[in-house]
């Protein structure tokens, strides 16, 4: 297996700490038509020793990011993924966190939520960032072609790679497009020397990490819009387990994958043995049962992720979503840059 530059994060032990810095190094899924998320070179973080020492300086002292996560380790794994993102452009030296979670109404009526307004150090412009991530299953038959993001399913089947696009597309990055939007981003600014408040102009970008899961048994292509270095792992029926497992190398150890910790793979010396981790699997594919992630690790640093699935998956797939369909909500004409903004974004 090529190493993968997520090795960087190795240097890291805390639990917390390495998930923040997998954030930080994970490649996006998806090239959208939008700029993708904040370099390394935006956040301040661009020379290796730099960004060692910030990841060794919150090894030491992890506590002000265990307070920013606090209680959405219990909670839905993208709440987690927010409050990473919320704590890296609090924290990095190159941007200044602005707001989260930012509700925008009209009357009485909640039209959506901003994930995420900074700004970079030295440049008062805000920046709308929306957040999200995926860990998709591929189908080898289903909706539209073999390419369609609609054959990308998650490990429940409630969603896809297609509608989450779609979503993201037409709805929560159009959000500031919207009057009240643009009202709500004013207030935050800071008043100019004059007393009165800069325009809301604003750049919106989009970091949608995650890991694509190809099915072991079957040739399938890329999705449509997928980056040439996106995560991969693979993904098997419980019936073909011993079958895959019989043509590991000897000393492949493995481990379980638990929500929300699917994104920094654990450190070898977390591994347990193959058979030891086969016995958990049989116990729980031993009556109907949710997929499962976990990681296999081979001796000379070989990483892969696995999602294995019970016989009968998937039990649901959603529908493709309707393309031709209109943003969630009326927009206004947009003052600030094109939806294709360029990347100096």
């Amino acid at each position: 297996m090529i190493p993968s530059p997520l090795d960087l994060l190795d240097r890291c032990h805390d639990p917390l700490v390495r998930d923040l810095a997998w954030v930080l190094l994970a490649p996006d899924l998806l090239d959208m038509p939008w700029t993708g998320r904040p370099t390394r070179a935006e956040l301040g973080l661009a020379d290796d020793a730099a960004l060692a020492g910030w990841l060794d300086a919150l090894e030491a002292n992890p506590d002000a990011l265990a307070h920013r996560i606090g209680a959405t380790l219990r909670g839905r794994m993208g709440l987690y993924h927010e409050c990473l993102w919320q704590f890296l452009l609090e924290t990095a030296p190159g941007t200044r966190l602005l707001a989260h979670n930012l509700r925008i109404h009209r009357d009485k009526v909640t039209l959506g939520e901003l994930d995420l307004l900074y700004r970079h150090r030295g440049d008062p412009t805000p920046v709308h960032l929306e957040v999200a991530i995926k860990f998709y299953l591929g189908l080898p038959e289903g909706p539209g072609a073999p390419s369609d993001q609609a054959r990308w399913i998650g490990p429940g089947g409630a969603d896809s790679l297609a509608t989450k696009r779609e979503h993201l597309h037409q709805h929560q990055l159009r959000l500031t497009e919207t009057i009240e939007a643009r009202e709500a981003i004013r207030a935050l600014m800071q008043p100019d020397m004059s007393g009165t408040r800069r325009a809301p102009a604003l750049h919106r970008r989009l970091a949608i990490p995650g890991v694509l899961f190809y099915p072991w048994h079957t040739h399938l292509p890329p999705p449509e819009e997928a980056t040439v270095d996106h995560l991969r792992g693979t993904w098997l029926f419980w019936r073909d387990w011993r079958r895959f497992r019989d043509g590991l190398p000897r000393g492949t150890r493995g481990a379980w994958l638990h929500k929300p910790h699917w994104f920094a793979l654990p450190r070898p010396g977390d591994l347990l043995p193959l058979r030891e981790l086969e016995s958990q699997l049989a116990q729980h594919f031993g009556q109907p049962a949710p997929p499962v992630q976990i990681m296999l690790g081979r001796r000379g640093g070989g990483k892969q992720r696995l999602f294995l699935v019970d016989d009968d998956w998937p039990r649901q797939i959603p529908l493709p979503p309707n393309r031709d369909a209109r943003p969630a909500h009326p927009v206004a004409p947009s003052s600030g840059p094109s939806s294709r903004s360029s990347s100096a974004d």
